[in-house]
């Protein structure tokens, strides 16, 4: 730990004191934490990428979802704030050549706590092998929140998830008004957020 401390900040060190808890004694308050410190800054980034506050919303909660399922995988070789930041970008890439967004140039930096840039390259735009595999692997966690949410929740969070249809598309085919559809798809992302934030049944 002494050769750490000459390596990262002291909020860095923080961090790694958090995922140890988390990691070694399922701490719920140490997964809290560390989604305090950072959602607030990943979806400010997924925002730029993306230029839609509901799908950097829900891409927020897929990368913390997805980082936290993982946290036992971390290393401490670097920063989990550049972790995190990478699993979110990787996360964010793969939904905006899926969804062929318009979007801000993603090949770029970020500097994370101890003042090192970070690159966010794109990788290679051909199809990757396992991209297949990838997508598998996010439609099975989606299911895993989806499955404990209340029942009135859990259609449309399918048809924005799973089907992916738009929120006008869910809104003609439930018969709905749009807004309402709007609000009780933004209480079930607050629900998954949660979900996240208590990392219920050890997610």
């Amino acid at each position: 730990m002494d050769e750490l401390k000459r390596e990262f900040s002291e909020k860095a060190m923080e961090d790694f004191r958090l995922i140890d808890q988390a990691v070694a004694h399922d701490d719920e308050q140490a997964f809290a934490r560390l989604l305090q410190r950072y959602r607030r800054p990943v979806y400010h980034m997924i925002l730029k990428m993306v230029r839609n506050v509901d799908d950097a919303e829900d891409l927020t909660i897929e990368s913390f979802a997805k980082a936290f399922r993982s946290l036992h995988r971390f290393k401490k070789d670097y920063t989990f704030s550049t972790w995190l930041f990478r699993i979110a970008t990787n996360n964010t890439i793969d939904f905006i050549r899926k969804k062929k967004l318009n979007t801000l140039s993603i090949d770029n930096t970020f500097t994370d706590d101890d003042g090192q840039a970070v690159s966010l390259d794109v990788e290679d735009e051909n199809l990757d092998p396992q991209e297949e595999a990838i997508r598998m692997q996010k439609a099975e966690l989606m299911q895993f929140f989806v499955d404990k949410l209340p029942p009135k929740y859990q259609k449309l969070v399918r048809l924005r998830y799973f089907h992916e249809l738009s929120y006008e598309e869910i809104a003609e085919e439930l018969g709905a008004p749009l807004g309402t559809v709007k609000a009780q798809l933004h209480r079930a992302r607050e629900l998954m957020h949660e979900m996240v934030k208590n990392k219920r049944d050890h997610i």
